[in-house]
């Protein structure tokens, strides 16, 4: 991992601005990093490398998303009826 990104995650507080939402309501954001995380995941373990990257996605949508939310996807997942497309 460089250096920078390992710095940016150790440095993390909230959630920074993204343009692609721009609104206040970010529920939108929420469910993107979720998938994003998962997503990337998914990638980075199928080519046997280090997820630490991954690790910025899903700070971002702990600090996003009402804990409620994620342990209902979270059990989706498992059950294999999740919504979004992993």
């Amino acid at each position: 991992m460089s250096e920078a990104i390992g710095e940016k995650i150790k440095n993390y507080r909230t959630a920074p601005f993204d343009a692609r939402f721009p609104n206040t309501n970010q529920t939108r954001n929420c469910f993107q990093n979720y998938l994003d995380y998962h997503r990337c995941n998914k990638a980075l373990s199928a080519k046997d490398q280090d997820v630490a990257p991954c690790d910025w996605y899903q700070r971002v949508y702990k600090s996003l998303c009402p804990m409620s939310w994620v342990s209902k996807w979270d059990d989706q997942i498992e059950e294999g009826s999740f919504p979004g497309k992993i």
